[in-house]
Formats: structure tokens, sequence, C-alpha cells
């Protein structure tokens, strides 16, 4: 019965058509969030429908000369800035399109401003500080993870030093250092919704923050090892954690508790995705192999196998008809996902334990692969309309 329970708890949860909005508490939408919403409806009238007669155009971000050693890339969800990480405790911030980087004016500059101007976001700016990227210090560490808020205004980075930093991507400075982790933290992400956000460390937890909040909310502890990668669920209701104990667990963020273990990888796992309906999962590790996963039933549901290498990227396209993923072995594979799960009948679920029959068909399921110079493949993003971006360091090695 409880599992039932469960497992109709997460269907529901996972379904876009289920109210969420009081189920956890959320801030109150600013003017500038329900702009930033209007603009994405007029972005996803122009998306390209894609599928196996129809896949992405793939635009590749090469770090150059990254001697300080690339660890971590994020792009925003409008795609408009990115964001690395580097082993020489350096997070530095581009912007990828024309429009340039600037900071807030002085308190004395901004005294002067008419508060009541129409342009008065566009005054406050100060066009003396406009460059193409920042750089931002503080960590004392490596910084290994990287997440941008969706409101483009914040910037999270975690590090080796053990702490979680959160950065204003307007004046360009830390503004909190959350410290929890004794050990080095891997990854950080923010919620969907933003305000709250999660991070994974050696300590073999996760720990759920709030952006106002200097102690975390929730520790998800049940890892055997690192908790090596982080990923909300679309609704933010439900977190993911990947672990070298080559576990993944998905938590209930109301309450902590572990509602799902999934097992099946052979090695430590370094990248998550969940599909944008939010009820799949797919995961990728050392084993060089993408799994696939259903959640409200929590069975192993596909198998891609074709990587040689770690795998530490995967990304759905907006409209969960392909997945991506991206290697160490220097390639960008793209996978016809909607396919793997509408193959997925509903009487393969007989069994509340175990994985259903997996048929091997990674061949017929694989709809390209991409092979860059020299460059293995760090992060991948798909823009509003479906372009698929992808970035990496070039490895002259």
């Amino acid at each position: 019965m409880i599992y039932n329970w469960i497992c109709s708890l997460i269907t529901c949860y996972s379904s876009p058509g289920c109210s969420l909005t009081d189920r956890i508490p959320l801030p109150e939408l600013k003017d500038s969030d329900k702009l930033d919403k209007i603009m994405y409806m007029k972005e996803s009238t122009k998306r390209i429908r894609l599928g196996p007669e129809n896949l992405p155009s793939i635009c590749f971000y090469t770090f150059l000369n990254a001697y300080q050693g690339l660890t971590a890339v994020d792009f925003t969800d409008d795609s408009s800035l990115l964001a690395g990480g580097f082993a020489d405790s350096t997070v530095r911030v581009w912007s990828v399109t024309p429009k340039k980087l600037r900071k807030v004016k002085s308190a004395a500059d901004l005294n002067m401003i008419d508060k009541e101007s129409d342009d008065v976001l566009e005054r406050i700016m100060d066009e003396k500080t406009a460059s193409e990227s920042k750089i931002l210090y503080g960590h004392s560490g490596p910084v290994y993870g990287v997440s941008f808020s969706p409101d483009r205004n914040y910037l999270l980075s975690s590090s080796e030093d053990g702490t979680v930093r959160l950065w204003s991507l307007l004046t360009f400075t830390c503004l909190v250092g959350y410290k929890g982790h004794n050990y080095p933290v891997w990854d950080t992400q923010f919620s969907p919704f933003g305000y709250y956000f999660v991070s994974g460390g050696h300590d073999r937890v996760a720990r759920l923050w709030a952006t106002d909040h200097y102690q975390p909310l929730r520790i998800f502890a049940g890892h055997l090892a690192d908790v090596t990668c982080t990923r909300f669920h679309p609704n933010s209701n439900y977190v993911a954690t990947g672990s070298t104990d080559r576990t993944i667990r998905l938590w209930d963020v109301l309450n902590g508790n572990c509602v799902r273990i999934f097992t099946g990888h052979k090695g430590p796992i370094h990248s998550l995705a969940f599909s944008p309906n939010g009820k799949f999962l797919a995961s990728g590790s050392t084993d060089g192999r993408v799994l696939l996963w259903d959640i409200g039933h929590g069975l192993m549901i596909g198998e891609l196998k074709g990587h040689t290498d770690t795998i530490y990227s995967l990304k759905f396209s907006r409209d969960g008809e392909i997945l991506a993923s991206g290697s160490m072995d220097n390639t960008v594979r793209l996978w016809n996902s909607m396919k793997a799960f509408d193959e997925v009948e509903t009487d393969d679920f007989t069994a509340t334990t175990g994985h259903i029959h997996l048929p091997d068909n990674s061949q017929e399921l694989l709809l390209g692969t991409y092979h860059s110079k020299s460059t293995p493949v760090t992060h991948l993003h798909f823009t509003r309309r479906n372009l698929l971006l992808a970035a990496g360091a070039y490895n002259s090695q």
C-alpha cells in the first residue's frame, strides 16, 4: 500500500496538470518575472519542433587556453549569459549576446537618478563598467559547480573550499557564503522557481537551502559516498542526487524523505536530467552509459550505449523529443527519447521491484554523433527555440 501511494503521489506531482503551487512555499512573482514569462511564451511560439527528421543545430563554445582548468559551465535559461568555474578558484561570466555586462552605479550616482522615469532600470546601470565578461573572486579552491537563477540576477558557485557562494549579477559581488559542507562541494543548482537551491558534496549528503537562510533547510542523507550531481524536478518538489556509490536517489523537498533509489550504473554518476514533463529521468556515468528511468514506477526503462568515456552532461530538448548527451570522449550524441519512452508499455510495470526487460536498441535510438576536434563536452543547453549549445575546454594534449 505504501509503495502504491508513493507511486500515485509522484505520478501526480510529475504531471503538468497537477497543482503544486501551494505544496512548498514560493516567493511571489515580481513584475520582472512576469515580463520574463511573457518573453518565454513569445520565444516558445518560434520553437523548432525536433524529431528524427528534424535534428537541432549545435553551437559549440570552446574555451581556448583554459590553463586555469575549466571545471563547470552553465547558461541562463534565455541563453544570454554563460558562466564558467575554474580550478584557479575564479568564476567568470560572459555575455553571449552583443549586450555587454554592466554594474549598478555607485550610491552617490543612484541618488541623482529620477526614480519615476520610465527607463529607471536602464539608468541605474553604469556604462563605464560595460565589458564582455566579469571575473568573480572569493573562493579559495577550485570551483566545481555553477548555476544561474531563473531571473538571471544571481549566480551560485560551489567549491573545494566547502562553501557555496551567491553572487549578484547586478554588482558582480558575493552576497552570501553558505557554510555547511565540511568538504568539497561538487555541485549546486537553483530551483526552477528560484529562491531554493541544492548542493551536494564529498561529505555524502545533499543540502537544500533558501537564498535568505544561512543554514540549510533540509539535509538529504543516505548515499554511501560523494554526492556528485544534483538536479531539481521541474515542479521543484523533488531533488535527484547522483553519487559515486553508483546510485541515484530522489528526495521529497517538503519532508526530506528519500522516495526513490535507482540502481543500475556500474560506475560513479556524473550527470542527471529530468524530462520536461517530469515523468522520466536520464543519468550518465563513468561507465559510458545513459540510463533512462520511469520515476512513477521507479524502474529502468532504457539503456543508451555508445559513449566510450564519462558522460558529464545530459539535456532534454524543450519539447522532450530528443535527449542530448555530452562526454569526455569529445562527442555529443542525440537520442530519440520520445521513441524510447513510447515503447514502454504499461503492462511492463507488473512488478514493483527490479527492472523491466530492456531491448538492446541503442542504435535505433541514436540519431547522430557529433565529434569535437579535441574538446571534452562539459555542458549542454537547449535554447528556448531548441538550438543546442555545448561547451567545453580545448584539450591540447
